[in-house]
């Protein structure tokens, strides 16, 4: 790439570069704010005298979460939200992009189908049709109503279609002269050259389960079952429930406050999605961009 050296070319990228470092530093300050807040005492984070440094550092707010068998439990069951919604959503995802992108003299309906999901991306049944179907197929309570009326999310079918489309003709041409079917077309052809495509789309799927707060508080009714998100949001806006602690947690609790353990909470829980993006990162971009030009 040829950069220009005229004054005006250099002053729009300082410009640019000084715009961009302060969207970075608006976005880092809360999360500065945050672990300060959680690495705090008591009476520092009651007389908001906290911003970016810790005052009256101690660790006691981690010290009770780790302590505390609620969160850890509403932990287990989001990692096993996770690894189970991922999987069924990929499976699915890859199950039905493939024969949408086949050719309409291959699969006749597939115009049909592709509209089908561009309509459900449009519009739902809305909250109280998912309830009753739910209920009726008794999920109602059951860790599978967290992944399955989510299973196939219509948008991520219709990215991989335009991917697979995007692929060379030739190959699966190729393919099918030398007698392969479509299981092999697809496990042994689409499968290794989508994988940028298949990596941001597991992260879509990633993010969208361990954030997700609100399928567990319709769709479950003990508090037990809740995930880590439900759990939080129970904390963060129903209040801490004390007479769950025990006495040493108890002890611990009086030397923090409320914020505290609340913003540690709330940090823990960014701590899976900062691990895994670093290692799709690079998916990420070409996993958008390619494929997105043709329907």
């Amino acid at each position: 790439m040829v950069h220009s050296n005229t004054l005006r070319d250099k002053l729009s990228r300082w410009f640019i570069t000084g715009l961009l470092t302060a969207a970075a530093l608006l976005c880092l300050f809360p999360i500065l704010n945050l672990i300060a807040i959680s690495f705090s005492d008591k009476a520092s984070t009651s007389a908001n005298e906290v911003i970016f440094w810790p005052l009256g550092f101690n660790t006691n707010a981690y010290e009770i979460i780790l302590k505390n068998h609620a969160f850890l439990h509403s932990l287990w069951i989001a990692v096993e939200r996770v690894v189970a919604g991922v999987a069924v959503n990929m499976c699915l995802i890859l199950l039905s992009a493939y024969p949408l992108a086949q050719e309409v003299k291959r699969f006749k309906s597939r115009t049909f189908f592709v509209w089908y999901y561009v309509f459900t991306i449009l519009f739902s049944g809305g909250l109280v049709p998912l309830f009753i179907v739910v209920n009726k197929m008794n999920l109602y309570n059951n860790f599978w109503a967290l992944i399955l009326p989510y299973a196939v999310p219509a948008f991520s079918v219709i990215i991989l279609m335009n991917f697979f489309r995007s692929l060379p003709a030739g190959l699966t041409e190729a393919a099918v002269m030398d007698g392969a079917g479509h299981w092999t077309i697809l496990l042994r052809i689409c499968l290794p050259l989508s994988l940028p495509a298949l990596a941001t789309l597991a992260l879509f799927s990633f993010v969208q389960h361990w954030n997700d707060w609100f399928v567990g508080l319709y769709l479950m009714s003990d508090s037990v079952k809740w995930p880590l998100q439900t759990y939080l949001y129970s904390q963060l806006y129903v209040g801490i429930d004390f007479s769950r602690l025990s006495p040493d947690e108890a002890i611990l609790i009086g030397s923090i406050s409320d914020r505290s353990l609340r913003a540690a909470q709330i940090l823990l829980t960014m701590v899976p999605i900062l691990i895994v993006y670093p290692f799709i990162q690079r998916f990420f971009v070409a996993g958008l961009t390619i494929g997105s030009v043709k329907e």
